[in-house]
């Protein structure tokens, strides 16, 4: 999805929220259950920026229908390389309904988790604040 990630590069992430559905379903590739919501999914987005370090797409792949997107990215943990992709559902007013993480390797993703909980309490209160 092109605005989605024009957002993310140009770090504006009012302009990410903005295309969040405000029943969009987050799926994170550290935790088993998806979060629910535009205020859960938006804060994670915004931790994920202080976390991942020379973040970069590399590539944008477009399903037939058009409501379907994967964003290929690559980033850094601390001293973790990773690789990842971002794959995006629009709805029929085309927010973004469901957002599903995946990074590898197991290494990056463990960087990934210990730095992303040890800012959940922050995110779960940002969330709730909303």
């Amino acid at each position: 999805m092109r605005a989605f990630r024009e957002a993310v590069e140009a770090g504006d992430l009012q302009a990410v929220e903005a295309l969040l559905a405000e029943d969009v379903e987050f799926t994170s590739p550290v935790v088993f259950k998806p979060y629910a919501g535009k205020a859960i999914t938006a804060a994670i987005l915004r931790a994920v920026t202080e976390v991942f370090e020379d973040f970069r797409y590399e590539r944008e792949l477009t399903g037939g229908d058009g409501r379907d997107h994967a964003l290929v990215f690559s980033a850094r943990v601390g001293e973790r390389e990773l690789s990842g992709c971002d794959f995006i559902h629009v709805d029929e007013d085309g927010l973004i309904d469901r957002l599903t993480v995946m990074v590898r390797p197991l290494s990056g993703a463990h960087a990934l988790a210990e730095a992303m909980g040890a800012r959940f309490e922050q995110i779960a209160k940002e969330a709730q604040a909303r």
